[in-house]
C-alpha cells in the first residue's frame, strides 16, 4: 500500500497564488500555514530556520490566534510521525485490529435509554490558555475513573506540543481494559493522522470545520468511513454549521456534530451559542434529521448540562472541570445528576 493522498496540499512551499489563496475562503478561519511560506515565518516543515528579510512578511506571517500556530504546527508533527511510522505499517497494525466500536451509536443509545445527555469525558494534563491541568496526570487512572462514574464515552488529547498528550495514550487506555469508545482530539490536517489514530486504538476523530475546507472534510469522512469510525465534526457559527451539513456523506450513522461554546477569536465562552445555532433553521433541520448534537466548552455543572439539554443536545464533552479532580469518578457523577 503506499501514502495516502495528503488533503488539499503537500507541506511544500506555496506559490504567490497559493499564498494569496490561504486567506480564509468558504467560511474557513483558520490558514492552513503562514500565508508566505515556512521559510519566510523563519523555519520550515522540517525545522531549519532561515533569515527572515522583510519585515512586513514576517508580520504577515505570524499566527492570527493559538489554533492557527497549533494547525501550522501540524506539518512537523506530522512529517516526524511519517519517519518513525510510515503509512504502511499502519495500516498492517489496523489490519490486526478488531473493529472500532460504534462511539455516534454508544451517545445514542445512553440519551434515549437515559433521558440525558450522554457524556464524553476528557483525557488531557494540559491546554494552552490554562498550563497544566491535572499535575499528577495518570491517563490510565483518569479513564477508569470516568467510565466507572457514568461517562459513555472519552476523549482523548494526543496533541503533543500544546496539550502535553500523545497517540500512545489511546494505546494504554485500550490496552487497560477500559471499555468506553475513545475519540481522538487532535487537530486533523491530512489523513495520516486518522490513520495513526486508529492504528492507536481510536474509535473517533474530531474534525474541526474552522480548519478544513469542504474538500478535505469531504474526503476525510471518506477515510472515516472506510476505517469503520466515528467523525466528531465541530463547528463554532452558524455559517459552518450550514457548510456541514452540506457536505457530501454526512450521515448520521457515522457523524456525531458538535458546538463548540469557546470564540476562536477571543477564547471567551458563552454557553447560549449552543442554543443560537441549533435554533438556527439548518440547526432544527439536522435535529429532525437525526444527527446526534453535543455541546462543547463551558459545561461545569448540572444547570449548564440542563441548558444544552435543552437547547437539543444529547451529548456533552466535558474536559476541564472533571479532569482537575482528585477523584473524576464521583465528579463525572455528581455532574450526570447520579449522586
Amino acid at each position: 500500500a503506499g501514502r495516502a493522498p495528503p488533503v488539499a496540499a503537500a507541506a511544500s512551499e506555496p506559490t504567490q497564488v497559493e499564498a494569496e489563496e490561504e486567506e480564509p475562503l468558504d467560511g474557513v478561519t483558520i490558514r492552513r500555514r503562514p500565508p508566505h511560506g515556512y521559510k519566510a515565518s523563519g523555519h520550515n516543515a522540517g525545522g531549519l530556520v532561515f533569515r527572515v528579510e522583510d519585515e512586513e512578511i514576517e508580520k504577515a506571517n505570524k499566527p492570527r490566534n493559538i489554533l492557527e500556530e497549533i494547525v501550522w504546527h501540524k506539518d512537523i508533527e506530522i512529517q516526524e510521525m511519517r519517519t518513525k511510522q510510515p503509512l504502511v505499517m499502519l495500516k498492517q497494525i489496523i489490519d490486526r485490529q478488531p473493529p472500532a466500536r460504534d462511539w455516534a451509536g454508544a451517545l445514542r443509545e445512553t440519551a434515549e435509554r437515559t433521558g440525558r445527555p450522554a457524556l464524553i469525558a476528557e483525557v488531557k494534563k494540559a491546554s494552552p490558555s490554562r498550563g497544566v491541568i491535572q499535575p499528577d496526570f495518570d491517563p490510565v487512572r483518569i479513564a477508569r475513573a470516568y467510565e466507572k462514574g457514568g461517562a459513555t464515552c472519552l476523549s482523548v488529547l494526543t496533541d503533543s506540543k500544546f496539550f502535553q498528550g500523545g497517540f500512545e495514550n489511546l494505546q494504554y487506555i485500550r490496552a487497560a481494559g477500559v471499555t468506553c469508545p475513545l475519540l481522538c482530539k487532535d487537530f486533523i490536517v491530512e489523513a495520516y493522522q486518522i490513520f495513526m489514530a486508529r492504528a492507536k486504538g481510536a474509535d473517533a476523530v474530531l474534525l474541526i470545520a474552522a480548519v478544513l475546507h469542504d474538500r478535505d472534510m469531504t474526503y476525510l469522512l471518506k477515510v472515516i468511513k472506510g476505517l469503520g469510525m466515528t467523525a466528531l465534526i465541530e463547528v463554532h457559527t452558524e455559517r459552518e454549521m450550514e457548510r456541514v451539513c452540506a457536505l457530501d456523506g454526512l450521515d448520521p450513522s457515522y457523524c456525531v456534530l458538535g458546538i463548540n461554546n469557546r470564540d476562536l477569536e477571543t477564547f471567551e465562552v458563552d454557553l447560549g451559542n449552543t442554543a443560537r445555532l441549533l435554533e438556527s433553521e439548518v440547526g432544527k433541520r439536522s435535529l429532525a434529521e437525526g444527527y446526534v448534537w453535543t455541546g462543547e466548552s463551558g459545561i461545569f455543572n448540572a444547570d449548564d448540562v440542563s441548558q444544552v439539554q435543552d437547547a437539543g443536545c444529547k451529548a456533552i464533552l466535558v474536559g476541564e472541570s472533571l479532569v482537575r479532580e482528585d477523584d473524576p469518578a464521583t465528579a463525572v457523577k455528581t455532574l450526570l445528576g447520579l449522586e
